[in-house]
């Protein structure tokens, strides 16, 4: 499913194999011989989505940009990189020839640079850089720049690693006071709302 969104057609080369219920959403761009398989959603919002060349984005993966806050956050994915399913990618790039595994989380404003992996259920934090050939190992949480890993049990550490690089700021323009969890997800909920609310304009187009 092809949807016009903030006056946007996605745009894909004839090359391009595009599952029938896979849904890409505004100012989406695919480049020749990539492949986005079932369920997959690519949702560019008011930024942009870019895919390079025979980029693979597998079975219900989600590739979402955003304008939220400061700073715009569009997804570029570039040539031959292995998107896997259930994986999810936020405002982030991803450079030539990376993976990104099972159920693998990139978010907002990181770099996947070149030949990188991010294995199964791992997640690459907001404003994280991985170097080329960096290997983030399952269920490990990579944060900073100069990056750092971290297992899930290091709750505490881990917790101020998130803090000092300004997630919630980052992924959602807000900036709560960081020990005040219940204003935190309002301020979320309701800067998410009011992004959202722009879909009540979308337009369905013909195959």
């Amino acid at each position: 499913m092809r949807i016009r969104h903030r006056g946007f057609e996605p745009q894909a080369d004839d090359t391009v194999y595009i599952a029938p219920n896979a849904t890409l959403v505004g100012n989406v761009h695919i480049g020749p011989d990539s492949r986005v398989m079932y369920n997959a959603v690519l949702d560019a919002e008011a930024s942009r989505i870019d895919i390079g060349q025979c980029t693979i984005i597998c079975e219900n993966a989600v590739i979402r940009a955003t304008a939220l806050g400061d700073v715009p956050h569009p997804a570029w994915v570039g040539d031959n990189v292995f998107i896997s399913p259930h994986a999810t990618l936020l405002g982030c790039r991803v450079e030539t020839a990376s993976y990104i595994a099972t159920n693998a989380v990139v978010l907002q404003g990181a770099v996947v640079n070149a030949g990188a992996v991010v294995a199964v259920g791992a997640l690459v934090h907001a404003n994280t850089v991985l170097p080329a050939d960096f290997f983030v190992p399952p269920f490990n949480i990579a944060v900073g720049n100069p990056v750092r890993l971290y297992s899930p049990d290091e709750k505490g550490v881990l917790v101020d690693a998130i803090k000092a690089i300004g997630f919630v700021k980052t992924a959602f323009g807000v900036n709560p006071q960081w020990d005040d969890h219940l204003e935190r997800y309002r301020q979320v909920t309701r800067a998410r709302s009011q992004e959202f609310a722009a879909h009540f304009e979308d337009e369905i187009l013909p195959d």
